[in-house]
């Protein structure tokens, strides 16, 4: 099924999300129908603030774009992150245009570490403690944010959000199209 998504200004995007915890109701309901909203809306993460459950859940799902085709291909890289928490973050900081589902049509280069280590369990409540890198890392970053009631923009120098505002007030008075469901 596939959930609307909640965009900037919603109060839910700004809190810090509660543990979850393996008696969930419905959780493996849950995970499918956050990947189909993600996919729906061609995201790649997608954390539960932004489906208006303020829970420590985020789905990434990473598929490969035909720009000649403008389609998308299988998904090649696929997580389940259950209470993620980055322990360290490691190597130098890059800068990488991002963008949002709760954020619609703005993309902004945001400056974050390569590499990071992160504990989480999975769908099968199976443990893990991993060095990661690459887009996996950045997808985990911009989701865990999330998860702790922050969004991308606020990562961008004051003088850049000051140039967004009109744009982040047309999202937060719904006055944007998606192609996907945006409540």
């Amino acid at each position: 099924m596939i959930l609307p998504i909640i965009g900037l200004g919603h109060p839910t995007l700004r809190k810090v999300a509660q543990p979850v915890t393996k008696d969930y109701p419905n959780l493996k309901e849950l995970i499918a129908n956050m990947f189909e909203t993600m996919y729906n809306a061609d995201g790649v993460g997608l954390a539960a603030p932004q489906v208006d459950l303020s829970i420590r859940l985020v789905t990434i799902g990473v598929r490969p774009y035909n720009e000649k085709t403008d389609t998308y291909g299988e998904p090649t890289d696929v997580h389940v992150l259950i209470n993620p928490e980055i322990l360290e973050f490691k190597g130098e900081k890059e800068y990488f245009n991002e963008g949002c589902l709760s954020v619609p049509d703005i993309h902004e280069d945001v400056l974050r570490p390569e590499r990071i280590v992160m504990h989480w369990w999975d769908e099968n409540w199976e443990e893990h403690t991993e060095e990661i890198d690459g887009l996996f890392a950045r997808i985990a970053q911009h989701e865990i944010d999330h998860l702790d009631g922050k969004v991308f923009t606020d990562r961008l120098s004051p003088l850049r959000r000051t140039m967004l505002k009109r744009r982040m007030n047309d999202i937060v008075n719904k006055k944007v199209h998606t192609k996907y469901r945006m409540k």
